[in-house]
């Protein structure tokens, strides 16, 4: 009777596990329709084009006085939403830690997001401080709730699951990416027939993201499940600790981790260059290449189906070479595509459908494997305060990268410049990379060891 008493419970916990990690998928399914409409296909070119209707006759636009660009404003947003949620993040990942109610956090940050994408309807004339305010809410948001949605992982995987169920995340994301811009793509092909002018389709496409994330977040906002931590001396010290702060306490906490930092260093420059490559491609190729928007939807949809098989090809990768080797090949590709991308020929969509094939191979792959490798160096305990950290550079909200991208095209007035001075992200963070122990790391975490690393 013991005997299958203890089976019944170990069955009964396995079928709760797997419940909670498909609704832990479908956040992903929800979030990432903004990070391929918004982010990466329609707002950076639109943005752009709004900041140009305002700018003066130089080409220069002057939020707060300041002279920009206006083909650099796009990226200062971005840049900009990452110093915003680096002091919003170490708080609220701390909080939830301590308090161990990830979920309302989670919703919060999401809902914020999504209203805001929801918001860019608005966005019209010369609107572009609007843009560009309504671009720092929404990817400040999407840092904090991906920080809160990452730190799950640990919770509701074990070691050896992490791989794959991280990856099958992202291939949630990217299916869900893929629907959404088939739907767009008729849209804004078609806007004459649906009766509305090109921009309004593309202010359409843009509100229609924040309405599907907001919709699809109530799946894993059901499913997913608070864990109280126990700590309310923790708890009552959460609130009192802010931003900067809080951010120095976990970097210290880590130091005691040397091998975790090492790894977490080496992701934020190597992801820093993914994500740059990600938020800035469709502004390389409409204003560098001359391609059109219907061209750029396109590729992005190739690399959204392609990304999905990426995704979980090189999870199964990982289970036979291990996931730092598998990460190191993918940043391999990923030079190797950048570099390619700065010859590519003005007007020639073809090879820009080439390049964005080799990027849809290795994209997703490159970031489940490095999510699910990080969540075995977290101590236990302290997964929503680490990921807080790792999320600075997650999901194209990193400062570095765009900041580079749009110096470098503010000094030069060349786009293919700024791309190419994306490779030193890739090379370096190899090197460092290559330099992490991460069976050691992953012992002196405090974790086990699984039999393929």
């Amino acid at each position: 009777m013991g005997t299958d008493t203890v089976r019944t419970e170990a069955a009964d916990e396995a079928a709760g596990r797997r419940r909670e990690q498909r609704g832990w998928y479908f956040y992903d399914w929800a979030c990432s329709v903004y990070s391929t409409s918004v982010l990466t296909v329609f707002l950076g070119p639109y943005l752009t084009s709004v900041a140009e209707e305002a700018a003066d006759a130089d080409g220069f636009v002057h939020p707060l006085g300041i002279p920009v660009r206006a083909g650099s404003f796009f990226a200062y947003s971005v840049s900009l939403s990452v110093i915003v949620a680096v002091l919003v993040m170490p708080l609220v990942g701390a909080a939830a830690d301590r308090t161990g109610r990830k979920k309302p956090l989670l919703a919060a940050a999401a809902y914020t997001g999504a209203a805001a994408t929801t918001a860019m309807f608005l966005l019209d004339g010369e609107r572009y401080l609007l843009g560009g305010f309504l671009l720092v809410v929404a990817n400040a948001a999407q840092s904090v709730a991906m920080m809160l949605y990452n730190a799950y992982l640990p919770q509701i995987a074990p070691p050896e699951e992490r791989d794959a169920v991280s990856s099958r995340g992202w291939a949630f994301g990217y299916a869900s990416g893929s629907l959404m811009l088939i739907v767009n793509l008729v849209l804004y092909l078609a806007h004459d027939s649906f009766g509305v002018s090109e921009s309004t389709a593309v202010r359409i496409c843009l509100a229609s993201a924040g309405l599907w994330w907001g919709a699809w977040a109530l799946i894993p906002l059901r499913r997913l499940r608070d864990r109280r931590s126990g700590s309310d001396q923790g708890a009552k010290r959460a609130g009192g600790v802010m931003g900067f702060r809080q951010l120095a306490a976990t970097i210290r906490d880590m130091r005691r981790h040397p091998l975790t930092l090492a790894f977490l260093l080496a992701y934020l420059i190597y992801n820093d260059g993914i994500q740059t490559v990600i938020s800035q491609a469709s502004i390389y190729g409409s204003e560098e290449l001359g391609l059109g928007q219907s061209t750029l939807i396109g590729a992005v949809l190739l690399v959204q189906l392609l990304a999905v098989a990426g995704a979980l090809g090189m999870g199964r990768l990982a289970r036979i070479y291990g996931a730092k080797r598998t990460i190191l090949g993918s940043l391999v590709a990923w030079t190797v595509t950048l570099a390619a991308g700065y010859f590519l020929p003005a007007g020639a969509p073809v090879w820009f459908f080439v390049l964005a094939a080799g990027i849809g191979l290795v994209l997703g792959g490159s970031q489940a494997l490095s999510r699910s490798l990080f969540s075995h160096l977290v101590p236990p305990g302290k997964e929503a305060e680490y990921f807080s950290a790792y999320e600075l550079s997650d999901r194209g909200m990193s400062w570095l990268g765009p900041l580079l991208f749009g110096l470098t095209y503010q000094l030069t007035g060349s786009y293919r410049d700024a791309i190419i001075s994306l490779v030193a992200f890739f090379i370096i963070g190899f090197v460092l990379l290559a330099r992490v122990p991460v069976r050691r790391a992953i012992g002196d975490a405090g974790n086990p060891v699984p039999t393929t690393i």
